[in-house]
Parts: structure tokens; sequence; C-alpha cells
């Protein structure tokens, strides 16, 4: 079982919808997830018509059958203070370094460092046990991927979360962002950060995780999931599916597409001006654009159906929604997605 769901997608795919619809998919008959933003954008919050997540997890949504969804908006400067305290005990002068600007300067000059903060956090909340009164929302003390956790597992309780699903970035960006902690393994050999770079790619290059793919049935989003699943891949981190938003429904039949797609308008302003009625020309030409049109985009889709095959991973269609991801659009994603399967 995926336990960490990273959702990515070139922009414009609706990949923030799509992570928002699957954390609540994902939470049914009882199960807690947490929906995690990496980018600042406060997307979550306009979904679930909230207010700006804070850095902290917040319960946002209720689910049939009881189950929550909690959100966090990591903040990369408040996760390097987390990251100071939890390794070098600088709770008081991380906080002085905060006010010298170092700590936004550290996120700012080494986005490499920034990628490292957000990926520990989500893998933290991923590998975190329930013991002494835990429960989401409250502080985390203790070393992130330390190894007594492992032989202590047995002694803790259930993880505080059944799923961590991570609303991550874009598709171009996804490999590089999931892959830093190798890097930053490689470079620091021994000590506190190579060992919780080790653990975090302990669980991103795990069965525990799946990176999910969203795009659209138009070329630029097929070829750009293509190349991440071939970058993902090379990287050794898991592939989970291909979701398909936005897939508009079927208008014509197959044979009414195929005669769509030809040019029939003497054919049918001479039946038309038979049969009596005036000015054929003008009434057919916009209707005929417009089922041509339609024809052209029906092959398109078809052609990147095809594209989406090749890939030989699991792909699933969402349908567009044509009142827009409101709340209950995105309950309605959720169910489309529960159906499915996907995530489970």
């Amino acid at each position: 079982m995926s336990r960490l769901q990273v959702v990515s997608g070139k922009g414009g795919t609706g990949k923030t919808t799509v992570a928002a619809a699957l954390a609540l998919a994902l939470a049914t008959e009882g199960r807690r997830t947490l929906l995690v933003e990496v980018e600042g954008r406060q997307g979550i919050a306009q979904l679930f018509e909230t207010e700006a997540l804070p850095y902290e997890e917040r319960k946002i949504a209720v689910t049939p059958g009881g189950g929550e969804v909690y959100a966090l908006a990591i903040d990369a400067e408040r996760a390097l203070l987390d990251y100071l305290q939890m390794f070098y005990k600088l709770g008081s002068a991380g906080r002085a370094l905060k006010k010298l600007g170092a700590i936004d300067f550290a996120t700012t000059i080494a986005p490499g460092v920034r990628d490292v903060l957000l990926t520990g956090k989500a893998c933290e909340a991923v590998r975190r046990r329930e013991k002494h009164g835990s429960r989401p929302g409250g502080r985390q003390e203790g070393r992130q991927g330390d190894k007594q956790e492992d032989k202590q597992a047995d002694k803790q309780g259930d993880f505080v979360y059944d799923y961590v699903v991570m609303d991550a970035p874009p598709t171009g960006r996804i490999t590089r962002f999931l892959n830093v902690n190798d890097e930053v393994a490689g470079l620091a050999r021994i000590g506190p950060i190579h060992n919780q770079a080790q653990a975090v790619m302990r669980v991103l290059k795990s069965p525990e995780t799946a990176v999910h793919l969203v795009t659209l049935l138009e070329e630029m989003p097929v070829q750009e999931t293509a190349d991440g699943i071939a970058e993902l891949r090379d990287a050794g981190l898991p592939v989970g599916n291909v979701i398909v938003n936005m897939v508009r429904p079927p208008v014509l039949d197959e044979d009414a597409v195929r005669v769509a797609a030809g040019d029939h308008r003497k054919e049918i302003a001479t039946a038309l001006a038979s049969a009596g009625v005036s000015g054929p020309a003008r009434l057919v030409a916009p209707l005929l654009d417009e089922a041509a049109e339609h024809a052209r985009r029906v092959e398109l889709e078809r052609e990147q159906r095809e594209a989406l095959a090749k890939l030989q991973v699991p792909t699933y269609e969402l349908p567009f929604l044509g009142e827009g991801a409101d709340l209950a659009g995105l309950y309605r994603l959720a169910r489309e997605l529960r159906q499915l399967g996907v995530g489970t």
C-alpha cells in the first residue's frame, strides 16, 4: 500500500484539484489523510473554501463514513527552524538566525535545501506514529528518520495518518525535487544530515510511495507526462498512475464523427433547398464548422490516448466539470476516484 501519494502534472492540468480530490477519496471508512502543499500558493485553501493554511496540520474536511482530511502548507523557513531544533537543539538560536535573515537566505539561495526540507517534512508525516497523546496539529519532537523509530514501532500506536497526499511541483521539476536527498546524502557522508537524507529516500523509493502524473488529452501535457515518467524511472522513483483530467463526454458516435470530418456542405445545402429552407448555406456553415472542429478534437484525443497506452502505466480519466472545480465538484471527483480505485 502506497501511504505517500505524490501528485504532479504540467501547469494547467489541474493537479492541485486532483490531489485534493484524491485526499478526499482516500479518507473513507474512518481513515485519516494529510494533504500537503509545498509550493506556497494556498491552492488547497481556495479549493476547500477556507482561510489560508498556517504552518500546522488543520482539519479541513470530513468524508462520508467519518473519514478526515487534514491539510498542511509547508513553509520552508519554518521547516528549517524545526530541522535545526530536531538535529542541533537550536530553538532560540534558530529564531535569532531568522531575525538576522539567515533562514530566508538559506532557503532562497540554495533551492536544494528548500526541497530537502519540504520532502523531509512530508516523509516525517508518513512515518509518524501515535504516542503519548500524539495527534494531528501537534509538533513532533525527536529526530526525523531515526533508526530508533523503526525499532520502537511495535511499542507505538498506529500511524497518525493512513495516507499523505502531496500536491507536488510540476512534472518538469518533480524528479529533481524528489531525488534531491540522494544528492545531499552523497555530499554529506556522515552525520545527522546524511542520516536524514537517507531516511527520506528510503520512503520515497519504497512501495510506500507512488508518484501520479496528471495530464490532459493534449499533445504537450501528454509529452511532458511521458518525459516525466522516463525521468522518474531512471531515478528509481516509483511511478503510480496517469490521471487524465477534464475529459469531455462524447457528443457524437463514431459514425457521426466520420461524417462530420468530411465536407458535405453542398449535399446538405442542396437537400435543405429542395425541402424549401431558405438560405441553407448560411444556416449550415456554422454548424458544420463546429462539427468538423469536434471531429478534429476527437481524433486528437484518440492519438493522445494511444500515446498514453504506450507508457504502460495504469491510466484513469476524470470528467470535465462544466460548473468549475468548486467544493461540490471536488467531492464529485473524489467519488469518481474511489470508484476507479485510484491510490488504493
